[in-house]
């Protein structure tokens, strides 16, 4: 019911655009002309649904936001930045505005709470956090959506959501990035390895920690690249250690059962935590680990079991 409510307020303030737009103010009554909205009118209202935002991801406020509040912020920033009384100047300060309503929070609520913790902690409140921001962002960008359908589009800047998660990881991965991806390995290399050995782990703790980075790939490719790095560079030690030990004591044949049975059960585990890109990636890391840094060992393997084989072969004979 929430859910459509949204929906119908939004298809209401494409009514709005639609009937003002069309509307010939030669042939309206004097009297019916209201008087327009001051921009430091209209911001300090827009000011409040901010505010209250902030309030509902911060678990102060529990009330939602209704259909009639949507349709009120929707059209302050239609009636500011849309057609005529300097458009193109409204639209950039409420855009400005927009972006350091993130900026401010992230500043004085988010980055605080992350400064200081470490391994799990550190992770734990930075999901938590990064939830908080998509949440603010569903909101915010609904009130402020006027702005997409035209001014971001035309002067070819980020789009709203573009604008908080470029935020986000400015100013919180740009300044504790190596600590994030430390601590975000070390969890997942230490649960994941767990898991390659039988252990049964916390698995959706890996999962979400995993999703913020995929999340993040959208908007800001250098840090998913590092942590795929990472990643990739770990589960190469990993089944070099295990190749290393079974190409010295393994026949052939055993040796790929044991090949056969790590590429079907890592396949199935990352296909749970990863992109189709990154399986991918990590997929031709096991594969190279385990059989092409041996190709010419696996081949004398190969070949000596069928000289034993034929030689077993001609005294059964």
């Amino acid at each position: 019911m929430k859910t459509s409510r949204i929906k119908f307020a939004a298809i209401w303030c494409c009514i709005v655009e639609l009937v003002a737009s069309a509307s010939d103010p030669s042939s309206m009554a004097v009297d019916n002309i209201q008087k327009p909205i001051d921009f430091e009118q209209g911001w300090a209202i827009l000011q409040g649904a901010v505010d209250r935002v902030i309030n509902v991801v911060e678990g102060i406020d529990n009330n939602p936001f209704t259909a009639d509040e949507y349709i009120e912020y929707y059209t302050i920033v239609y009636d500011l930045g849309g057609p005529g009384r300097g458009s193109y100047e409204n639209s950039k300060k409420l855009y400005d505005l927009y972006r350091k309503a993130f900026e401010d929070y992230i500043t004085l609520k988010v980055l605080p709470s992350l400064l200081g913790k470490k391994d799990e902690i550190l992770l734990q409140e930075l999901e938590r956090r990064w939830q908080n921001q998509k949440t603010m962002t569903y909101w915010l960008s609904r009130f402020f959506g006027y702005l997409d359908r035209y001014f971001t589009t035309i002067q070819k800047q980020p789009s709203l959501r573009e604008i908080s998660s470029l935020s986000f990881y400015d100013l919180v991965f740009g300044k504790i990035n190596s600590q994030i991806r430390g601590a975000a390995i070390s969890m997942i290399a230490i649960q994941i390895d767990r898991e390659r050995e039988g252990e049964q782990i916390h698995q959706v703790i890996v999962k979400n920690v995993v999703a913020i980075y995929t999340e993040i790939g959208k908007d800001l490719m250098n840090y998913t690249r590092d942590f795929e790095d990472d990643l990739a560079k770990h589960t190469a030690a990993f089944y070099s250690q295990k190749a290393s030990n079974w190409i010295t004591s393994e026949p052939y044949k055993e040796y790929m059962l044991k090949v056969e049975d790590c590429l079907k059960h890592e396949r199935d585990r990352i296909s749970y935590y990863l992109p189709a890109g990154l399986q991918k990636k990590l997929l031709e890391v096991v594969q190279h680990e385990l059989l092409s840094v041996y190709a010419s060992e696996l081949q004398e393997k190969k070949q000596l079991d069928e000289v034993l084989l034929n030689v077993e072969s001609y005294y059964v004979g």
